[in-house]
């Protein structure tokens, strides 16, 4: 690897894959599992190509000391790290953000990043500290929908909120104590949105909560279990504000 704070190895056939396709990233090697079917990776290998990069068949084990992990389906690469998006007064602009607040658990967030990409949320908000931020396992989790959307991670969350607020955003917040259904809240497409998520041991923040135009909730038929998994309720939430 070239340096460990300019580059990461991303793994995986569509983190891979979409990561060539997007063309954000510094793309610089590539190695694929020797005993793979060579049909398999050809999509990869085209992509890669037009970049003037070969794929270089080598061992699993190399794979894995590679990425760190047997998740990566027989393909690693060599990739500059993540490109975020910076903040800017345009982004105030946009018809619809989503701030993930408190979402600490990789897995959930790349399922979120995912869904996200699906519904139309491109424009995504995550503190610079206390959440995850873009890894390779988070882009893993996405299947490659990180390389699609904007992500910013420049701020904490109430000063996000803020921002929003004063530009003129609806906020609503996606809370199991909520005080209204998620769907009874209609959606407005005329009206920009600003859609807060927490995770699953911490909720979104205090001061976001108090001052949200909007706290919703999922509700729930059956009410012994305490909550949904934070990706499935942020793909509820999702796709009810996608208008679709």
């Amino acid at each position: 690897m070239t340096s460990e704070s300019t580059t990461e190895a991303l793994y995986g056939v569509h983190p891979v894959q979409e990561a060539l396709r997007a063309g954000r990233r510094n793309c610089y090697r590539v190695w694929v599992d020797e005993r793979a079917p060579t049909d398999r990776f050809e999509p990869i290998r085209s992509l890669a190509e037009d970049r003037g990069i070969r794929l270089e068949p080598v061992s699993k084990q190399r794979l894995f000391d590679l990425c760190g992990t047997r998740q990566h389906q027989g393909v690693v690469m060599e990739a500059s790290s993540y490109p975020y998006t910076p903040l800017t007064d345009e982004i105030f602009t946009r018809p619809r953000l989503l701030l993930l607040d408190n979402i600490e658990d990789p897995r959930n967030g790349g399922a979120i990043l995912r869904s996200a990409h699906l519904f139309g949320f491109t424009t995504l908000l995550m503190p610079l500290k206390g959440g995850a931020g873009i890894y390779p396992s988070v882009v893993k989790t996405s299947a490659g929908a990180s390389e699609h959307v904007d992500v910013i991670r420049e701020a904490n969350s109430n000063r996000y909120f803020q921002r929003a607020t004063k530009a003129g955003y609806r906020t609503v917040v996606l809370d199991m104590q909520g005080t209204v259904g998620l769907k009874d809240i209609p959606v407005d497409e005329s009206e920009p949105l600003f859609l807060v998520l927490g995770g699953e041991d911490k909720r979104v923040g205090q001061y976001i909560l108090n001052e949200a135009d909007v706290v919703a909730r999922i509700p729930q038929q059956d009410s012994s279990i305490n909550s949904l998994n934070a990706s499935v309720a942020a793909g509820i939430a999702l796709f009810h504000f996608s208008g679709v």
